[in-house]
């Protein structure tokens, strides 16, 4: 694992820039963009990235734990993060991460809005490159994981691009897409590769498996019973900033976050409650927390009603609150 040097920020600017390009790959930027898109963008639009998003990382943290190789050691690197240091290095799922939500999001929405296709463009590439660098500077990757890790996410994004249409139209209207978008996630996440030490990969990817498969029941769920808009090209009239709705943008962007936050916080408390009980152990115990029959399904159950609640609850509450 090697140790962790202690450094002097000099240049700030710097810092701060790569501090919160790193962010653009984790949890906080994932729980808050991918829900903006679906309540004021593009259903369709979120959905592809979602369905892109979970099956890159997936691939990417399974990657990682087959192959094993180290992250960078500290000395001669100074790492600035410590809470993945745990993980393997190559490939980098933040630049997976990145490329991907950022490209089919170019790619999804350039022949639905009006845009120049090279600002787009150079949008997605800036975004994915400050995410890249921002594992280089941070000490986390070698420059062969990054580019590793953005080469994989473009060649799977161009291999399920054909198949983009016919998957969102099974997502939407099968009748057995409940039960794979919850089953099939389950099944991946308790046959995750084994380590000798414990990683935080597997729960990461109950966490992204788990969100994607709330989402999808909730995509579903949507287009059979809610409105037959769900199934077309864009809810929205087009990107909102563009409009005088600027304010019904916001409205509905912090009903929803606060929603979904309570939500995950309602429901960690009460699966880990659930499984202490079952298994004997004080929620405050990190080790019990860590193994599989208790991690998975903690992790997969909480993000999966938050996926649920951001694609059902949330729209039906911006409704109730007249925020469409």
């Amino acid at each position: 694992q090697g140790c962790t040097q202690k450094y002097i920020v000099k240049n700030y600017f710097y810092y701060y820039l790569f501090k919160f390009s790193a962010a653009l790959g984790e949890e906080i930027f994932y729980i808050t963009f991918l829900p903006f898109t679906y309540w004021n963008i593009d259903h369709s639009v979120s959905r592809r990235m979602i369905i892109v998003w979970s099956i890159v990382m997936y691939i990417g943290q399974v990657s990682k734990d087959i192959l094993k190789w180290p992250r960078p050691l500290s000395p001669p690197v100074v790492k600035l993060e410590m809470r993945t240091n745990a993980e393997y290095g190559m490939p980098s799922t933040h630049a997976m991460a990145a490329t991907a939500i950022s490209f089919s999001f170019f790619i999804a929405t350039m022949n639905q809005y009006k845009y120049p296709f090279e600002l787009g463009l150079v949008a997605a590439f800036v975004f994915s490159t400050l995410v890249c660098l921002s594992r280089l500077y941070t000490g986390m990757h070698t420059v062969l994981d990054v580019i590793g890790g953005a080469l994989i996410s473009a060649v799977l994004l161009m291999l399920l691009y054909p198949a983009w249409d016919t998957i969102d139209h099974l997502l939407l209207t099968s009748p057995f897409c409940p039960l794979f978008s919850i089953v099939v996630p389950l099944v991946l996440c308790y046959n995750y590769p084994k380590l000798d030490y414990y990683s935080p990969t597997r729960g990461d990817t109950t966490t992204i498996l788990g969100a994607a498969a709330g989402a999808a029941v909730g995509f579903w769920l949507n287009n059979q019973y809610a409105a037959s808009a769900y199934t077309g090209k864009s809810v929205q009239p087009g990107f909102p900033l563009l409009t005088s709705a600027m304010v019904f943008v916001l409205a509905r962007f912090f009903v929803g976050i606060l929603v979904v936050l309570l939500t995950r916080w309602v429901m960690k408390s009460v699966v880990l409650g659930v499984l202490g009980y079952q298994y004997k152990f004080p929620i405050c115990d990190l080790e019990a927390r860590r193994r599989l029959e208790v991690e998975v399904p903690y992790k997969f159950v909480t993000y999966s009603c938050v996926g649920f609640t951001a694609t059902v609850i949330v729209p039906l509450l911006h409704e109730l609150l007249g925020l469409m």
